[in-house]
């Protein structure tokens, strides 16, 4: 065996997912809103939207922190495909870094837990980084947020167990969200009655 044999092939792609209690239409209004991604990504500190055109898509840059490291990046919506699919693609000075996505369908039986109107959602992250420029983007990685390819998977892995987990948290906190309950649900309690006030003679 020569030395690359030994090599780890370097991760390119990440899935992680969670049963959310709310029907597609709901999550995906919540997850597509993208000012509203740092109450779940734990870098992530803030958004600000360039351009709201729906062609070639919507542009925002996105502010993260790690430590004491601050540094932004610019990402495109290519996909908003509502209720199924959203994704963004993420550069940096002209550097493709990677494309991160959400797919939703309705939870079937095998999801836990599941009830009736339940969400599967599935986040998704692809390493877009090939080549010379990719090289470059790497250097970049480890000069501006300190992460080498290998700590950045870590770091992404970790991250969107932690984003799919506030996401949940905060679809199911919304006005009309449910926990799911096991199937067959139970019946409501009956509402009590009160007796009626007994007639004073005069």
């Amino acid at each position: 065996m020569n030395g690359q044999d030994h090599r780890r092939a370097r991760t390119r792609e990440l899935h992680e997912s969670v049963v959310i209690a709310a029907p597609p239409e709901e999550v995906f209004a919540v997850l597509s809103d993208v000012r509203r991604m740092p109450e779940w990504s734990p870098e992530c500190v803030g958004v600000r939207i360039l351009s709201a055109r729906k062609n070639p898509g919507p542009v925002f840059l996105g502010f993260n922190r790690s430590g004491r490291r601050r540094w932004f990046t610019v990402c495109r919506v290519t996909r908003s495909d509502a209720p199924e699919e959203f994704a963004f693609r993420v550069s940096i000075a002209g550097l493709p870094l990677a494309s991160w996505g959400f797919l939703l369908r309705p939870a079937g039986h095998g999801d836990t837990p599941a009830g009736p109107g339940s969400t599967r959602v599935t986040q998704y992250w692809r390493d877009l980084r090939r080549g010379g420029r990719g090289r470059v983007a790497d250097l970049l990685g480890r000069t501006v947020a300190g992460t080498s390819p290998a700590a950045r998977v870590r770091t992404n892995r970790s991250g969107m167990v932690t984003t799919l987990r506030r996401l949940k948290r905060a679809v199911e906190a919304a006005p009309g969200g449910e926990e799911p309950c096991p199937a067959p649900c139970p019946p409501p309690p009956p509402t009590p009655t009160r007796a009626p006030a007994p007639r004073l003679r005069p």
